[in-house]
């Protein structure tokens, strides 16, 4: 365009950074790799890198995804929500960086092996001390997608993914559990799920004993809906000492 000068702009870059989160063996766990350079070597930080000048943000972020840690999109199972960007000016010592985050919530992914920058990959608890602080504004960034990725559950039916074809409320109920990190009481979570349209089917006559002296419990399956009208809230917090009237 005549009279316009790009250099006239302090340039800088952009990156995509990814927030992949599973649930195993009743846990919750995000998708972390080990820093090859620097800056942080060494340190656990989100997927990620470098958008190309040819590429759209989420096409850069399945591309990191699969180079740092060999998780491809291979089945189309992989939902990407746009979380939002983080433009902070000092959030990379190397020049100034905004970030495209990415969150999502999957089961049963494959596993991960490290590649690209990335020396390791590795499904790691979430919240867990072990991995120590993640690199640049990571940490930040992944509260922010598990508040997301909580919020799905309360408006979708993605937590009967995360259960066998024929499950318990229980087993459901700990899906939840697991995610928002609360205790739900259970009789409350069944009526609540028994009354939104569409969420589970129970299997005529099918039941399983889940241990302990009650009766057998009764088995249900995905049912049709895929958003739940009325939401599945989370429970509000309790109010910590210093805010009880």
């Amino acid at each position: 365009m005549q009279g316009y000068d790009k250099h006239a702009y302090e340039p800088f870059a952009v990156t995509v950074d990814l927030a992949v989160f599973t649930v195993r063996a009743g846990a919750l766990r995000v998708l972390l790799v080990e820093r090859g350079q620097e800056p942080y070597a060494g340190r656990w930080a989100l997927p990620g890198g470098f958008v190309q000048p040819d590429e759209a943000a989420e096409t850069a972020a399945r591309r990191e995804l699969a180079e740092e840690t060999g998780f491809g999109d291979v089945d189309g199972r992989l939902h990407l929500e746009q979380l939002r960007t983080y433009s902070e000016p000092d959030r990379d010592p190397r020049m100034r960086v905004v970030s495209v985050a990415f969150a999502a919530l999957v089961p049963d992914p494959p596993e991960v092996s490290g590649g690209s920058d990335a020396a390791r990959a590795a499904w790691l608890p979430y919240g867990s001390t072990a991995y120590g602080p993640l690199a640049f504004d990571h940490d930040r960034i992944l509260s922010d997608a598990h508040d997301r990725v909580g919020g799905k559950l309360e408006y979708t039916c993605l937590a009967t993914a995360f259960c066998p074809p024929e499950f318990t409320l229980g087993e459901l109920r700990q899906v939840y559990e697991v995610v928002w990190g609360t205790e739900l009481d259970p009789a409350n979570f069944r009526r609540k799920v028994l009354a939104t349209p569409g969420f589970v089917e129970q299997i005529p006559g099918a039941s399983r004993l889940t241990g302990g002296r009650g009766k057998p419990a009764a088995l249900y399956r995905a049912g049709g809906a895929v958003s739940l009208h009325p939401p599945l809230l989370r429970p509000a917090p309790e109010p910590s000492e210093g805010t009880r009237p």
